[in-house]
């Protein structure tokens, strides 16, 4: 072929092979890969296999196991079958495992057995970046997203699912019978046939309509009656903007503000967020190494109790409150619109009104509040834009002047929440597009823990290399055991 680039012979023996490590060069990612393991104290970390038995089989010693994950999550090959083949054909594995391709079996007992170690080096990489001075900024996002868990909506049961399942059923199974009365009535020569699969039907039916009843019974067991069959820790959770529900879990971040790296993470499976935002605040300040710290979340967030620990610890929140008002909806005074006077612990109305203390009380949630109201109520011109009853009353938590603080704050940083939607909200749209927009591929809380902690260590990985450049991400890591 003239005048084109051409290939060497693949029949062609060189006297000189070139050596595996030509291939790989100096500014390749799979180097820092190498160094940050070699670096690592895999036993104190918590890994098994350190000491090899005296006796069986030689086994793999876990720094190439965990080099060939951490390669696999940076690179989007989270399954053990596909890292099992790349062992046996990519050359950058080859150099980075010396040639070794242990089997899938092998390498997904190794994410199976060692979650401790592998979440301990996850936490181990972020303590590196703070030694590199990266969390110079002492603000973080912390925002939460819906992954899909292994298990399908169709083997997921609650309550109301099964109810209308049921329904569906009684349905169907009108429908047969209803069919079955017509062949009856019109006895056609092939009707036969049709009556017996009709029936066949209706009797797989009501085996289903006794199988739903005993997973109903069994749901009365479960703390929050919910039942997963192929994944038992995973549970339905509704995602924000869609009416539909997703089998999942509920992966909790905190990202620096600054960089952009996941300082924190956890995987719950519940639902919501209201119960998330100190325990992850504080996750954050420590991972940091911050006394003290700006967090910013969302309204999902608010919660007076989380808002009160944040403030004990000496964390500094920026969380809008929601708009759940009802009055406010029915274009009504807000509790907004009414002024509290602290000297005089009075609130002051729309219409000029005092409102006085009238007693203490004990919410349902266990708060104690007080409530206030004026007893002008009655005959002021405003009462019709105030409240339908004959009395507005105004409860106030113990602790009001927290949430006050936090609103106060948010009013003369209207920026916050812009910074939280730039810092967080890309953190998992690139966590998603590397998973391929698919589910874990472990089942329980704990193993899809560890298989988070893998895209967390590949993510925060990518974004130190590309903060710092190769160079200076390699002699990190070699000054990380000095």
């Amino acid at each position: 072929m003239k005048r084109f680039i051409e290939g060497e012979d693949r029949q062609q023996v060189t006297l000189l092979p070139e050596c595996l490590d030509d291939y790989i060069g100096e500014d390749n990612p799979v180097r820092v890969v190498d160094a940050f393991v070699e670096e690592l104290d895999l036993y104190s970390l918590g890994f098994e296999g350190i000491e090899p038995a005296a006796t069986g089989r030689p086994s793999y010693h876990p720094a190439v196991l965990l080099k060939l994950y951490i390669y696999g999550y940076l690179n989007r090959i989270q399954s053990s079958r596909r890292l099992e083949r790349e062992a046996q054909r990519n050359v950058e594995l080859m150099w980075l495992t010396g040639r070794l391709a242990p089997d899938f079996k092998t390498i997904a007992d190794f994410r199976h057995d060692n979650g401790q170690g592998i979440r301990n080096v996850c936490r181990r990489f972020v303590i590196l970046c703070r030694e590199l001075k990266l969390f110079t900024h002492a603000v973080v996002a912390i925002d939460g997203s819906k992954f899909k868990a292994v298990n399908s909506r169709d083997r997921n049961f609650t309550p109301g699912k099964i109810d209308g399942r049921q329904k569906q059923i009684e349905q169907s199974i009108q429908r047969y019978l209803d069919a079955l009365e017509t062949a009856d009535r019109t006895q056609p020569a092939e009707v036969e046939a049709k009556t017996e699969r009709l029936q066949d039907m209706i009797k797989k039916l009501r085996e289903q309509m006794k199988q739903l009843d005993a997973t109903k019974e069994q749901l009365k067991k479960e703390p929050d009656e919910q039942r997963s069959l192929t994944d038992p820790d995973a549970r339905s959770m509704l995602q924000s903007g869609k009416s539909t529900g997703l089998v999942g879990y509920n992966v909790q971040t905190a990202v620096d503000a600054r960089h952009h790296l996941i300082v924190a993470h956890e995987v719950t499976n519940v639902g919501h967020e209201r119960s998330q935002l100190s325990k992850m605040a504080k996750a954050a300040g420590e991972a940091m190494g911050k006394t003290k710290l700006q967090a910013l979340a969302d309204r999902g967030y608010f919660n007076g109790t989380e808002l009160k620990a944040c403030e004990d610890a000496g964390i500094t929140t920026y969380v809008p409150k929601p708009m759940t008002s009802n009055a406010k909806a029915e274009g009504r005074f807000d509790k907004s619109d009414f002024i509290y006077i602290a000297k005089d612990d009075e609130y002051q109305c729309p219409a000029g009104q005092r409102a006085i203390f009238r007693f203490g009380t004990i919410e349902k949630s266990g708060l104690k509040a007080r409530l206030y109201w004026t007893s002008a109520c009655p005959n002021c011109p405003l009462k019709s834009q105030c409240t339908p009853s004959a009395y507005r009353r105004i409860r106030r938590w113990e602790h009001e002047a927290v949430l006050e603080r936090v609103q106060q704050r948010l009013d003369r940083k209207p920026v916050a929440m812009t910074l939280r939607r730039c810092t967080v909200e890309h953190v998992f749209g690139t966590l998603k597009y590397w998973m391929g927009w698919t589910h874990f591929l472990t089942r329980k809380l704990e193993h899809v823990g560890t298989e988070m902690s893998l895209h967390v260590l590949a993510y925060n990985l990518k974004r130190v290399i590309a903060i710092l450049g190769i160079a200076r991400t390699m002699k990190a890591m070699r000054l990380m055991a000095a």
